[in-house]
């Protein structure tokens, strides 16, 4: 599944002192890319919700490599690296879309839960769903 990358306009309230974009940021554009390639998927999180899952993040990483500043835009890409149907793995990475500099990766994990927050496994309750991730993993070729 050939999927677009998340373009985000970088705005005067994400700057530090300093001018440049405060790395928390970083963490919600990885957010809004999610949120992107699910719709991109055919399961906005707002339709998983509607079906009584959420998908709360377990953790997140993020390497900085170069700076952003603002009136930049960037495009972040991401891409799902592991789907397991109680699990994934989201890959980011956001480089300059003038430049193509890459300015930071990053990385969130996640799991499947009921609105009551008992884990859940797409693969046997909600096979829509589970067949949109199965899609949207990499195939060999594309890795």
């Amino acid at each position: 599944m050939k999927l677009k990358a998340y373009e985000h306009q970088t705005q005067y309230y994400e700057t530090d002192q300093m001018g440049v974009i405060h790395h928390s940021n970083y963490i919600r554009w990885f957010e809004e890319a999610r949120i992107d390639l699910m719709r991109q998927m055919g399961i906005g999180y707002e339709e998983m919700e509607a079906q009584g899952i959420i998908s709360p993040v377990l953790s997140v990483t993020c390497e900085y490599k170069s700076m952003s500043h603002f009136g930049d835009t960037v495009l972040i890409i991401p891409i799902l690296k592991f789907y397991n149907g109680i699990r994934m793995t989201i890959e980011y990475s956001v480089t300059d879309r003038e430049t193509g500099e890459l300015r930071c990766v990053g990385e969130s994990k996640h799991c499947f839960l009921t609105r009551d927050g008992k884990p859940v496994s797409l693969k046997k309750g909600y096979l829509e769903m589970d067949q949109m991730f199965q899609k949207a993993l990499p195939q060999k070729d594309e890795m």
